[in-house]
């Protein structure tokens, strides 16, 4: 019940994004300049996060291989690579909605600018 909940937001979601991506193609670059500096700043705070994430599964990258290097059994191994894994499906799954809603609040914002100027 919950899954079809979510499946059938996700699916409203996608066709609102793909609604407006319409609405900017129709428009043409001209989209761009209506969306103004608001466009770039969203724009710039998404790539800073994507950049923040990055750097941070490197760092937990490169911490997990010191550990492994000073294991002393398969098991400590299986614990840390275990460990490891767990982290990165839920900073990869954290990092997703982040982007999701950074990104809808992106279209949704730029569509509004458009649609107060006409």
């Amino acid at each position: 019940m919950a899954a079809d909940k979510h499946d059938a937001a996700m699916k409203d979601a996608s066709q609102a994004v793909n609604d407006i991506m319409a609405q900017y193609q129709k428009m043409g670059l001209n989209a761009l300049t209506l969306m103004g500096g608001d466009l770039v700043e969203r724009l710039s705070d998404m790539g800073s996060e994507v950049l923040d994430f990055v750097t941070k599964r490197v760092k937990e990258d490169v911490e997990l291989q010191h550990k492994l290097l000073h294991c002393r059994d398969l098991n400590e191994m299986q614990h840390l690579q275990g460990e490891f894994l767990q982290r990165a499906i839920n900073s990869y799954t954290d990092e997703t909605g982040k982007m999701f809603e950074m990104s809808t609040a992106f279209w949704m914002n730029g569509f509004s600018a458009i649609s107060k100027k006409d």
